[in-house]
């Protein structure tokens, strides 16, 4: 998640990526999300287990930012807010 493209980021882990994406628009979430105001999921990625999705959490919590950006810009170079598309196809 974040505010605006190369803004603050938000790395976190979810059984249910909807729900967490309308907490964070509709400002349910305090701390670091809450404080910046980050509402745009501009990069995610699915795996089969919580395990290994929380492995790659904590090992993307100690990467570079550069990393990061890098990581978002290949996929996402506009930095779009992904959460639009998902909310469509969910809705169809």
């Amino acid at each position: 998640m974040t505010n605006q493209p190369r803004g603050s980021l938000y790395i976190g882990v979810t059984s249910d990526l909807m729900k967490r994406i309308w907490q964070h628009k509709n400002k349910m979430v305090k701390g670091h999300t809450g404080k910046y105001n980050l509402t745009q999921l501009v990069w995610y990625e699915r795996h089969e287990t919580a395990e290994s999705a929380i492995k790659r959490e904590k090992n993307m919590k100690e990467w570079q930012r550069a990393w990061k950006i890098r990581l978002i810009e290949e996929s996402n170079p506009d930095w779009y807010d992904l959460s639009d598309d998902l909310i469509k196809r969910v809705n169809i």
